[in-house]
């Protein structure tokens, strides 16, 4: 959410100066659009990982606390869980430093994390759902000891005056209730920046949109939760329902969820932050003392801090950004739809293929958008999210095919394209676009392989079901720390 809130009780009062202010911010955001006040000259990517802690058995480690002090670094932070963190790998020019220098930095990053934190016990993971998870782990005794989230909790619950339904209708069913957000922390990600210009954001939103479904069928890595195997890619359905502020009377009306993919295309980055203030009631009205107006009539650069705090509790598959950066405001594209893991290797072709498939939807001549519905793409996603790579999926002048003829024929090209036109050579891009063309030709990932092996273990070792699951959560890991593509990890 961007910062730390106190705890406290929210009046009437404050929620009409938070929207009060809110609508300041959004007068003066309008106004730095006029005026070109933002840096694009030399764009920058960005990348944050959650991960899940577990201990020596692939079982869950409420240990966040613990493991942040051990490893003493600012790059980590707490999340929702205390069985999660998460890293922010610092943002960089794309092409900067020879095509090994950002998989190099990313690993020494989490080896070192792994090396302290397993010198008091505990292990990091990165996968979407930690499979050994269990309903019993994703308590109020398991949250975050950040007040944010408590507040974050309380807000929610408040807002829906009842408790949360889970349900999930997969390779088996899902069907059960919370009481707290905890649930959601179940699920870890990968989210992608994008640095682009106020002029293409609106084209840079748009393709990531038309590319959400997509990307989770390549990337599906989730698709055991609380003991059930479900969807390929998990996270998506629970996101939706884990911080839904709505009854079910109050969705029959039309009110938008907070985990949101959108309704339109939109030809502004203006047009998402007026949905945010338009649609959704604030959870957490803190009001800051900056008076936006009057920074920049000063000629000074104004955070908006209303502005993103609202914006960070709307989550958006790809979620615009406003940040402020040594004194000089930037726009980014927050692409949130993918999950953790489950290597390296894995997070940067996923990463590869989202840098130049969408720098080259955008330099078309007639964009992808203009030809493919809304709501088409978002039943891609929900598509890719039940299926996995074994999806079918609508692309403007092929209809409706599989994920894997699509990427193979049409997407793996035009990645190839964009990254050459961002500046990566064929040597840099034929090893991470080549891990992408691979999944497709042998149609496995995380999620295949999690599934394969614990079919394996369960139905061939007859090991019971939890047993099964610690295996293969145990075997992930060791494979996850080869960082050899999932698509090459073997089943026996």
């Amino acid at each position: 959410m961007g910062r730390d809130v106190p705890a406290l009780v929210f009046t009437r009062d404050d929620r009409r100066q938070f929207r009060n202010k809110m609508h300041t911010c959004l007068d003066v955001f309008a106004r730095m659009l006029r005026e070109s006040r933002f840096d694009f000259e030399r764009p920058q990517v960005g990348l944050e990982i959650e991960l899940n802690l577990v201990d020596a058995a692939g079982e869950p480690a409420m240990r966040s606390t613990d493991v942040l002090a051990t490893i003493a670094d600012p790059s980590w932070s707490s999340e929702l869980g205390r069985f999660n963190l998460e890293i922010n790998i610092a943002p960089r020019q794309l092409t900067a430093g020879g095509p090994d220098s950002w998989e190099r930095e990313i690993r020494d990053a989490l080896n070192h994390a792994e090396e302290k934190a397993a010198a008091i016990g505990v292990h990091l993971v990165m996968i979407g759902i930690l499979p050994t998870l269990e309903l019993k782990d994703v308590g109020l005794a398991s949250l975050s000891e950040n007040p944010r989230y408590h507040l974050l909790n309380e807000q929610i619950f408040s807002a829906r005056g009842e408790d949360l339904l889970i349900s999930v209708d997969g390779v088996e069913r899902l069907r059960t209730y919370a009481d707290t957000i905890t649930p959601e922390a179940a699920c870890t990600s990968t989210q992608f920046h994008l640095q682009v210009s106020p002029d293409e954001f609106a084209s840079y939103w748009n393709a990531a949109q038309a590319i959400a479904g997509v990307q989770v069928a390549l990337a599906a890595n989730s698709p055991f939760l609380f003991g059930k195997e479900l969807w390929h890619e998990t996270r998506i359905p629970l996101f939706e329902q884990a911080t839904d502020t709505r009854s079910d009377e109050i969705k029959v009306q039309g009110v938008r969820p907070r985990v949101w993919f959108g309704e339109r295309w939109i030809t502004s980055v203006f047009d998402l932050f007026e949905e945010n203030a338009r649609y959704f009631p604030a959870l957490l009205p803190l009001c800051d003392d900056e008076d936006p107006q009057e920074t920049l009539d000063g000629d000074g650069t104004p955070q908006l801090a209303e502005l993103t705090l609202h914006n960070g509790t709307i989550y958006r598959w790809n979620r615009p950004v406003y940040a402020v950066v040594d004194g000089v405001p930037h726009l980014r594209v927050e692409n949130r739809v993918l999950p953790a893991g489950p290597t390296v290797a894995d997070v940067l072709s996923n990463g590869a293929f989202y840098y130049g498939l969408t720098r080259a939807l955008v330099d078309e001549d007639r964009p992808v958008w203009s030809r493919m519905s809304f709501s088409a793409a978002e039943d891609n996603l929900h598509a890719a999210a039940r299926h996995g790579i074994e999806a079918q999926l609508y692309w403007p002048g092929v209809g409706e095919v599989p994920a894997t003829e699509l990427v193979l024929r049409r997407l793996l090209p035009l990645a190839h394209r964009g990254l050459e036109r961002s500046g990566m050579d064929r040597a840099w891009r034929e090893p991470l676009l080549g891990i992408i063309e691979q999944r497709c030709v042998s149609g496995r990932n995380g999620a295949v392989w999690q599934s394969e092996m614990f079919h394996h273990i369960h139905d061939i070792a007859h090991a019971d079901r939890h047993q099964a699951l610690r295996r293969m959560t145990q075997q992930y890991i060791d494979y996850m720390h080869m960082n050899a593509p999932a698509h090459t990890w073997p089943v026996d």
